[in-house]
This record gives C-alpha cells, sequence and structure tokens, in this order.
C-alpha cells in the first residue's frame, strides 16, 4: 500500500526511481510520481495512472540527477488525482517529501498551517507535512523533521529532500522503511524488492527514527536527535525471485511455486518422527491460544484452530486483527497470541500484536518478510521461507501459513508428551508432489472457466476443515475478477444462502473423502434439485459425484487435515483463469493493495 523509493549517489536518479516505483507496483497504486534536485531546483513530476505513463513524461527530458525521491499512492485522503499524487511541496518549493501511512491530526494542522499563510494544493493529509517541515526549517532538514514530526499523530513512512543541500532525510513510525547501502551510492525503498537489484546489504528503519543520508554516509537518530546504532543486515534471495520467468502474470508463477514454497516452509523442520521448531515458548506456559489475523491470513488461521484443537487439544479463538484492537480482549500471561501476516507489516496486526504485549500474553508470529515489523517484535516466530510474493492475491503464502500452522499444532502436541498420528509426517512430506500433480490439470482448469467467466455470482461451500478453504476460494475470485463469491459451511446453505440458487449460479463443492463426506453429498444434491451448477472438487471417483456435478476436478487423496493444501490449488487457478478471460489486471486489481499499512 503505498510505496516510497529514494536514490542518492553517482547514477542517473531517474531509472532507478522508475525501475524501483515498477518494483513496488504489487503493492497497489493509483498515481505516481518523483522529484528530482536538478541544477539547484526541485522538478517535480506525477501523474495519475500507471507509471508507464509516468515514464513517458520523465524519460525525454534527459535529466542526469543523481538525486531523487518518488512514489506510488493508494488513495486515502483525497481522491486519486494528479494534484493528490506524491511528492508535495512547500510553499516556496524548496522541500519534497513522499508519504506512506496517515496523519492522524492533519485536520488541526492544516488549520494552524493555514493561518500562517500556507498556501494547500491537495486534499492529502501528506501534504501537511511539507508544509510543517518548512515551518520549522532554519538551515537543518534533518533537525525540522524532527521537529515537525513531535508535533504529528499517526503513522509515517517518510523521505525528505530540499532544494539547497544535497541529500535525502527518511522517518519512519509504524510504515516500514529500510535504507539499502551501496558504494557511494544509497537507496531508501518501502520494500526491499526495490533495493534488491543493486545491493543485498540494508538498515531496517526503527520507529521514532529518522536518518540523514548521502551518496557516502548515514547518520541515524531517533526524534530527540539521539545518535543510534543500526544493524546492517543482509537480504536473502535474488533478483529472479521478483521477475515473472516466462508466466503471464506474477499470481500464475506464484501458483506454480507452492510445491516448492511448502518444501522450504517444511525444510529442516520436518525429521522422520517429529517436528523442530526453534521457539521460546511451551504449551505449559498457557491455557489457550488466540490467533489473529486480515483477509487470506485469517482463513489460514480458521484451518490453524482445527489443527490445533485436533492434535494440540488447546482451545483456540481466532480473531479479526481490525476487530480485535477495538474491543476488549481477555489476555494475560496464561495468553498465547499468534499473528499472522505474509509482510510482517499489516497496520492491524501489528496493533493487535502490541495489544497482546500489553496485557502480558506471549506472542508468536507467522511471517513471510525476514526483518520486518511484527517479525522483531514478536517473542517467537516461524518464517514461512515462501519467497517474495508480487501478487496481490495471495497463494503461495497461504499454503505456507497453513503448513506452519500444521507444524505448530503438531510439535505442541509432541511437547505436550503426544505421539504424532502413524502416516501424517510421511502424508505431509508427499504434498508438495500432489500440488505438483494437481497444477499439470491446469488446462482442464482453464476450459472449465471458460464456461463460466462472464456469471456474476459463485457460492463456494465446503464443511470442516475446509469450510476456510471455501471462504478463501470465493476471496480470491472476488478480488481479481470482481464477481460476487460467497464462502459458506455447505451445511449451512439451507439457512438463507439456498434461496439464491437457480440454473444460473456456479456453486463450487469442496468434496474430499472425510468425517462429513456423506453430509456433503447431500448438500450437493439438495443444489442440484435447484437446478445450481455444480463444480466438485473431489479425491476419489463416485458414482454420485459424477451425477451430481456438471464438471469435476480429481486431486490426489490425502490425510483429511492436510486436504487443505490441496483443496486450494484448483480454486486458486479457477480465480485466476476467470479473472485473466475477462482481460483484467490479475497482478494489481482495482482498490487492493498488497500489504496494507494503514488502518
Amino acid at each position: 500500500m503505498c510505496g516510497i523509493v529514494a536514490y542518492i549517489g553517482k547514477k542517473s536518479a531517474v531509472p532507478v526511481l522508475l525501475e524501483g516505483l515498477k518494483k513496488l507496483e504489487y503493492r497497489g497504486y493509483d498515481s505516481a510520481g518523483l522529484c528530482l534536485l536538478d541544477k539547484g531546483q526541485l522538478i517535480t513530476i506525477k501523474r495519475l495512472g500507471k507509471i508507464a505513463e509516468l515514464e513517458a513524461l520523465v524519460t525525454p527530458r534527459g535529466f542526469s540527477s543523481g538525486i531523487g525521491i518518488g512514489h506510488t499512492r493508494w488513495a486515502t485522503h483525497g481522491a486519486p488525482s494528479t494534484a493528490n499524487a506524491h511528492p508535495h511541496l512547500c510553499c516556496r518549493q524548496s522541500i519534497a517529501i513522499v508519504h506512506n501511512g496517515i496523519i492522524e491530526n492533519y485536520h488541526s494542522l492544516k488549520k494552524m498551517l493555514t493561518s500562517e499563510g500556507h498556501v494547500f494544493r491537495s486534499d492529502t493529509d501528506s501534504e501537511v507535512l511539507a508544509h510543517l517541515i518548512e515551518k520549522f526549517h532554519t538551515g537543518d532538514l534533518a533537525k525540522a523533521v524532527a521537529l515537525a514530526l513531535q508535533n504529528v499523530e499517526g503513522t509515517y513512512g517518510l523521505a525528505v529532500m530540499e532544494r539547497h543541500t544535497p541529500g535525502i532525510v527518511v522517518a519512519r513510525r509504524g510504515s516500514p522503511l529500510i535504507i539499502g547501502l551501496g558504494k557511494a551510492e544509497n537507496f531508501i525503498a518501502s520494500d526491499a524488492v526495490a533495493v534488491l537489484p543493486y545491493t543485498n546489504k540494508v538498515i531496517y528503519l526503527q520507529d521514532n527514527e529518522i536518518a540523514s543520508i548521502a551518496a557516502d554516509k548515514y547518520q541515524i537518530r531517533n526524534l530527540r536527535g539521539e545518535a543510534q546504532v543500526s544493524q546492517v543486515e543482509e537480504i536473502r534471495g535474488n533478483i529472479a525471485q521478483i521477475e515473472k520467468g516466462g508466466y503471464k502474470h506474477f499470481m500464475l508463477k506464484e501458483i506454480h511455486e507452492q510445491p516448492a514454497a511448502v518444501q522450504n516452509t517444511l525444510r529442516g523442520r520436518l525429521q522422520p518422527q517429529s517436528i523442530k521448531l526453534s521457539l521460546n515458548v511451551h504449551p505449559t506456559q498457557f491455557q489457550r491460544i488466540v490467533i489473529t489475523a486480515c483477509g487470506t491470513s485469517w482463513h489460514a488461521a480458521l484451518i490453524g484452530k482445527y489443527l490445533i484443537e485436533k492434535y494440540a487439544a488447546i482451545p483456540v479463538e481466532v480473531d479479526y486483527a481490525s476487530e480485535f484492537r477495538y474491543r476488549s480482549p481477555i489476555l494475560n500471561s496464561h495468553t498465547l497470541l499468534v499473528v499472522i501476516s505474509q509482510s510482517g507489516e499489516t497496520a492491524d496486526t501489528l496493533a493487535a500484536l502490541r495489544k497482546g504485549r500489553e496485557s502480558g500474553a506471549k506472542t508468536l508470529g507467522l511471517i513471510n518478510v525476514v526483518g520486518s515489523t511484527i517479525a522483531r517484535e514478536v517473542d517467537s516466530g516461524i518464517y514461512l521461507h515462501a519467497g517474495p510474493e508480487i501478487g496481490v492475491a495471495s497463494t503461495k503464502a497461504f499454503v505456507c501459513q497453513v503448513t506452519a500452522l500444521l507444524l505448530l499444532s503438531l510439535y505442541f502436541r509432541q511437547l505436550s508428551g503426544g505421539h504424532i498420528p502413524a502416516g501424517l509426517l510421511s502424508d505431509l512430506e508427499r504434498v508438495p508432489e500432489q500440488i505438483e500433480s494437481i497444477l499439470r490439470q491446469q488446462e482442464k482448469v482453464e476450459e472449465i472457466c471458460r464456461a463460466y467467466f462472464r456469471k456474476r455470482n459463485f457460492l463456494y461451500l465446503g464443511r470442516g476443515i475446509n469450510f476456510p478453504v471455501a471462504l478463501e476460494g470465493a476471496l480470491k475470485l472476488k478480488e481479481i475478477s470482481y464477481i460476487h463469491a460467497e464462502g459458506y459451511p455447505a451445511a449451512e446453505m439451507k439457512h438463507g444462502p439456498i434461496a439464491l440458487i437457480d440454473n444460473r449460479m456456479p456453486v463450487i463443492f469442496i468434496a474430499t473423502k472425510g468425517l462429513t463426506f456423506d453430509k456433503v453429498i447431500s448438500n450437493m444434491q439438495e443444489v442440484r434439485a435447484r437446478q445450481g451448477i455444480i463444480v466438485t472438487v473431489t479425491d476419489h471417483a463416485n458414482p454420485a459425484l459424477q451425477t451430481l456435478s456438471r464438471h469435476q476436478l480429481i486431486i490426489p487423496a490425502t490425510n483429511e487435515n492436510l486436504s487443505p493444501l490441496l483443496n486450494v490449488i484448483p480454486l486458486q487457478l479457477l480465480a485466476y483463469f476467470i479473472a485473466d478471460q475477462k482481460g483484467l489486471d490479475v497482478d494489481q486489481p482495482r482498490n487492493l493493495a498488497k500489504s496494507v499499512t494503514v488502518e
């Protein structure tokens, strides 16, 4: 959600900024812009729409400046427009800022600054920062930024430059920023993917820190001006991981990366007869578990509830992080709070984590991005090792989250003296190969989608541990195809949703073998009696299924408690091909952002 890129060095800044902004497109945006310090002037160019349109404006002008800041905006305050795009300038056109986050007290700040003669050119909350820094600026940009931020309530990832002094000042509170260290050049970005083509040595700026950055040096202080010591970390990964590699979209590439992603989550943790995790929490320390997450991660959490209660016999509650922070959850030292976030920067999940820590709960994170804020603040963590996920609609992170939750449930079981059920670990070891076999049915899924991509409504139905998979399948379709879809427990259909079913309604059933299989067959008969169009995901040939289904997708059989890892794959492919056949931008669906770093 929004993206920041900045550069200072000997290179021309324009190509670096534009390429960095392109790397951040996946986060979601509606406008983009950049500002260069060129011959003593701040040159600002911004545009509503795609970065390619900004590039067409900037490149012909042949700028050679070696310092600049860039931004992709996802609208919060003020509609998408060129005026509201970043960067924003102060009244004298001498200070430029780009900002991620939300300034909660911007109304009062804007009123004060307007009364002092400042003239605003946008409807954004962010522009107040440029004017506020101008108010305090007397020659030392870093000092002016620090003084300005002491008056700010809210969150920010901020990059600032001014006309008279080559250099960039950055600051962070609640919105991620990293400093990429090069040779006689430095980079700033809100996401490591933007600096990875140039360097793998980075500093993760901490909350309430300000950094003054030149081409050959940097200095980090807190808001009180006290020097801070920061650790230089090495990013794992390479540029190939964030390229499409011949696939039409990142989402399709990431769907196909899931066998390797699951293997990476399991690597070193799946032992012949046991689970190996390096955690400093033990089941004897707590009486219950609360899992909190948002979106796709929340669906994984629901599956985690099934797994932990079954294998570890510990009571589990699952909460939306966005609601958790605004009620009075009962948390104490006997509670384990598990937070799940692909990015490790999700604002609501981070706030829930901090609320849990204040209440004395032990905390554990399931995170994909190493060095992220949540990863640094939890007591213990399990990294997913899924690799970069660029597509806005999460795929491989979901299967890795479910895999990690299964490992966690079995780990707690063995710490409590229980035995891992015979054959379960060998079944788990086969999951990557089984996902591969499902992916080989891609053409069949694509053919099914041709019959339904013009439909306007879908139902997804599952039972037990696969009810959350139905929710996830429906979410994927909504996210990227803009088709209304709902997921329900199959038995709940007759408590309302059955009224929607007619001969135009595709109904996706998850009907793999398990405790409730016969019940699912009954639910399918109810849909068929009302002329619903049934598409079935199943793991075995069954005469009843054959009769009831318009289409079947046969997947490999596995332990029922591993089935979500397989059942979700056809649903991801269904969503992808329906969106692609509609001609939509699969990787950057409208109104969505990859990492929701503002409330």
